[in-house]
């Protein structure tokens, strides 16, 4: 089990509305999606109460995937007051994801 939060339709915009989020966009059958999955779940350790650390699984919520373009997984997101403010395709190391986090919560 992820420590990330599952993000879906449903509970998107009560999730992302405030604060930063980092959406991981990933599948069940995406290698590099299960490469970074351990530095997901170490960020949303890390962050836990200072930014929300969620996943979305296109293939259970393509309209979260298809809203913002996402055509390649892994996806990474970074979400300011639900804007997004930054992007990151393919695999990407937790320590740049942890520098752009911060970038964003000041």
């Amino acid at each position: 089990m992820s420590n990330a939060a599952a993000l879906t339709q449903d509970n998107f915009e009560a999730t992302v509305s405030g604060g930063v989020t980092l959406i991981d966009f990933w599948a069940e059958w995406c290698g590099p999606c299960k490469m970074i999955a351990p530095a997901i779940d170490e960020l949303a350790a890390a962050y836990d109460g200072k930014a929300n650390i969620t996943k979305v699984n296109v293939d259970e919520e393509g309209e979260l995937a298809q809203k913002f373009g996402v055509a390649s997984i892994p996806t990474l997101l970074i979400l300011k007051d639900g804007e997004e403010v930054n992007r990151f395709v393919g695999v990407t190391p937790k320590d740049d994801l942890a520098k752009a986090i911060d970038a964003v919560l000041g």
